[in-house]
């Protein structure tokens, strides 16, 4: 049997390091503006009006760029070498969460696509447009369309071959593609993830109240965090691994072949006193090229804060009173919050 153009991306993309690869119809997910609907009609995007404002193209991907007539989904590993949950035990240092312990995997994603995209236009002569987690793009449920996996209770996606630590990549196409059977949910009833949660972010199995969620109280949310929810965050400072590292499937997950995830040294348990203290010019510097960079130094010393307060050590007390009278409000809110505490 001849070659196919499929046949053909597919061998490109391996080389290129991803580790999977499915296709599927831009359409492949009619229940898609549903159950965003619903999601922002019950506010549990929080603070995310992004998601609201381009719900059209969300909601459906053949909106976003008419003329596709395939998208191509593509997974790369961010495997940890480390129990990504040993550092909650120390209480004086900090969890930063696995995907964010090197280089921006934004950066590193797109180029990784780009190349497989231009091979593509060049051997097909179609047109072509990449999203890696910027864009209007839902794709968990898409890469789950396109045979990648499936969603799992935590809503992450799933991997009998993955596991869950990998990243999504999505090539949209104007050339024709054979689409590749959906994938099947293997969950059964196993609840690890959900049941894990500090917070309880989940109201049931497959959905995610994310007002709730560390990862995006550490990250989206602007100003000060809810007061219930600070203490369940414990030393998590930059994201939230939790879930991720509960599934069973893990035991399948394949190792990250890009060197540049490989964890840096001073982020797999940072100090927390060493944390508090950067400023906006040391902040930028430590985290040049980093995703923690986005969120600024002032939201990131709160969290800090939050997880000084929560530490039991009367030792970081003069970290937090050294930032009472700081300048970002919620720096000085955090910081009074933490004094209490301690």
């Amino acid at each position: 049997m001849s070659e196919t153009l499929k046949d053909r991306l597919k061998a490109k993309a391996l080389a290129e390091g991803f580790a999977s690869f499915g296709v599927c119809r831009p359409d492949a997910v009619p229940q898609l503006p549903d159950r965003l609907a619903t999601f922002v009609e019950e506010g549990r995007h929080g603070q995310m009006g992004w998601m609201e404002e381009r719900m059209t193209w969300r909601s459906d991907p053949a909106a976003l760029w008419p003329e596709a007539r395939s998208v191509v989904m593509l997974a790369e590993p961010y495997t940890p070498e480390h129990d990504p949950l040993e550092v909650l035990k120390q209480r004086d240092r900090a969890a930063v969460s696995v995907y964010a312990q090197n280089r921006d995997y934004h950066d590193i994603v797109k180029k990784r696509l780009k190349r497989v995209g231009r091979w593509l236009v060049e051997d097909a002569g179609c047109e072509i447009k990449v999203f890696v987690d910027t864009a209007p793009v839902m794709e968990k449920p898409l890469a789950a369309a396109a045979g990648l996996g499936w969603q799992g209770k935590h809503t992450n996606l799933l991997s009998r071959e993955l596991g869950n630590w990998f990243f999504i990549g999505a090539i949209f196409t104007t050339a024709e593609l054979e689409p590749d059977q959906a994938g099947v949910e293997n969950c059964g009833s196993c609840t690890a993830c959900l049941d894990i949660c500090p917070t309880d972010a989940f109201p049931a199995p497959y959905q995610l109240d994310a007002r709730r969620c560390i990862s995006y109280l550490t990250i989206e949310h602007k100003g000060p965090v809810p007061e219930d929810l600070r203490a369940k965050m414990g030393n998590r400072i930059y994201g939230c691994d939790d879930c991720l590292a509960a599934c069973p499937w893990n035991k399948f997950a394949v190792e990250a072949t890009e060197i540049r995830y490989a964890a840096r040294e001073d982020l797999v348990a940072p100090s927390l006193r060493d944390l508090a203290g950067l400023d906006d010019g040391a902040f930028r510097a430590m985290f040049s090229g980093s995703p923690i960079k986005r969120i600024g130094r002032d939201r990131f010393v709160r969290n800090v804060l939050y997880a000084v307060g929560n530490s039991g050590d009367a030792t970081l007390k003069d970290v937090a009173v050294g930032l009472i009278d700081d300048p970002a409000p919620e720096v000085a809110d955090a910081a009074r919050w933490a004094v209490a505490r301690l």
